[in-house]
């Protein structure tokens, strides 16, 4: 029996039915990972003993009637940039090799107080930055499907482990579509939580006002499964809220449910093959009972461009830190001035120093009014549309992303391409709300991915939609 294809809750059955244990799931998972990543390059990190211990300990509970929940004994694999105490972290940065994490961040405690295995560290953009995982310190993670494409970004090696079978869940990090565009090139499931309903504290921050923590599946049942494990209140981050809970009601009706299509996404430059898989899923929940709406958006075309001042901006604040004193590598200067020159030198990658200097020019005296401010004005009016827009649908449907997969090195060259990735997932975060990933078909054998976008706070109604639409 091959234990390396289940889903979150096909696992959760199969150790509640005595079909398996904790310790030969992860021992499968375990053996799959040492085959298949050494050409997909998925982990950065694995726990091999830990991850043994913690599936032991599973069993032992099973055994005694104790256990912590009902995924208790399940394996999961975490990004790069989450805390997890003892282990390096080094959120695909040379800066931070070698650095041991003094804590777990909130959600990998909760993945522990639910008894979930945590399998290894998954591959990332340096510092978050990027949409193909390419600008990882330790190399580029590889499409599952084809080895000379990229799997999206910066999530790409949590989205790619888990279409590789090498884990049946995982953990990202979405600032403006780092979950959702690598789970759409990869054809899983990624889910961007409402801002606020999930912790950060001891997540390394890239841009604090748009970060959120989620989860990657097979299913959109395993992502609502998941997501209920770690949302909720936490003390240690003042951001977060007591929302309605992350429940999952399956259904196949979809009557009544008023879908939006902007109009103004549809001329955003996607490739003929993701038109016509997104819209045959349009018909797809015509056919459900849906409601189709074609509804205006103002301000689509201003989310990108608010994005790439906004984040810059906070991940120039938020990287300050990495100067070679607390954290990480040091290379020694003449004084301190060129030992921090030299040490950020030396520990970041090209993609994390452009941004680290826009931000830093945004940021400036006489340009703060022109670019910085105003986009915290310009970014109040795009809240202001998506809460017009929820007046009169209950979900917006587009594109993950305009195209599939595309080739390794393809984009590096042209940072602006790249950045165009996002076109349709930067809005969200902008805003946030939430938003879900779920695959819609394939063009050329590479995954497409269709977006479903809630109201805040309306988490559950997203996943059921899209639930919904997964069983047709």
């Amino acid at each position: 029996m091959d234990l390396t294809n289940h889903t979150i809750a096909s696992a959760a059955r199969a150790l509640a039915a005595g079909e398996t244990t904790s310790v030969a799931l992860t021992d499968a998972y375990l053996k799959q990972i040492a085959g298949r990543d050494v050409a997909l390059h998925a982990f950065v990190g694995v726990f091999e003993t830990h991850a043994r211990e913690q599936a032991a300990a599973s069993d032992a509970r099973r055994a005694a009637g104790t256990l912590l929940g009902p995924l208790d004994g399940v394996p999961i694999a975490i990004k790069d940039n989450l805390l997890v105490a003892g282990e390096e972290v080094t959120a695909g940065s040379k800066i931070l090799k070698g650095y041991l994490a003094p804590e777990d961040a909130t959600v990998i405690r909760k993945l522990r107080d639910a008894g979930m295995v945590l399998l290894g560290r998954t591959n990332m953009d340096e510092f978050a930055m990027g949409s193909s995982t390419e600008h990882s310190a330790y190399g580029p993670t590889k499409h599952p499907r084809d080895l000379d494409r990229v799997p999206g970004g910066s999530s790409g090696g949590s989205a790619c482990a888990v279409a590789a079978d090498l884990c049946p869940a995982a953990l990202g990090s979405d600032t403006g579509g780092s979950i959702r565009q690598p789970a759409a090139f990869c054809g899983i499931v990624g889910f961007k939580p409402s801002y606020g309903r999930v912790s950060r504290s001891g997540l390394i921050a890239m841009a604090s006002s748009l970060d959120q923590i989620g989860p990657m599946t097979k299913t959109v049942e395993d992502t609502a499964l998941l997501a209920s494990v770690i949302a909720g209140k936490d003390d240690r981050d003042q951001t977060t809220v007591d929302g309605p809970a992350m429940m999952f009601t399956p259904t196949k009706d979809l009557t009544g449910v008023r879908i939006g299509l902007p109009r103004e996404a549809w001329g955003a430059g996607m490739t003929d093959g993701v038109r016509a898989r997104v819209l045959e899923a349009v018909e797809a929940m015509k056919a459900l009972g849906a409601q189709i709406v074609e509804v205006d958006l103002p301000y689509v075309n201003e989310a990108l461009a608010v994005y790439y001042v906004l984040m810059p901006c906070e991940v120039s604040a938020n990287l300050s830190r990495f100067d070679g004193m607390r954290y990480g590598a040091r290379v020694l200067g003449s004084d301190l001035a060129s030992t921090y020159a030299a040490s950020r030198g030396a520990g970041l990658g090209l993609e994390t120093r452009r941004r680290v200097l826009l931000g830093a020019y945004a940021l400036s005296k006489g340009y703060y009014d022109a670019y910085y401010r105003q986009a915290r004005k310009v970014r109040t009016l795009i809240r202001r549309a998506y809460a017009e827009v929820f007046s009169q649908v209950d979900v917006l449907l587009t594109p993950t992303a305009p195209s599939t997969a595309f080739k390794i090195g393809e984009k590096t060259q042209d940072p602006l391409a790249m950045y165009l990735e996002d076109v349709f997932t930067v809005g969200v975060n902008v805003a946030g709300l939430p938003a879900i990933s779920v695959p819609c078909g394939d063009v050329e054998g590479l995954p497409v991915g269709m977006q479903l976008i809630g109201k805040a706070m309306d988490d559950a109604r997203v996943l059921q939609i899209a639930g919904a639409y997964e069983a047709r």
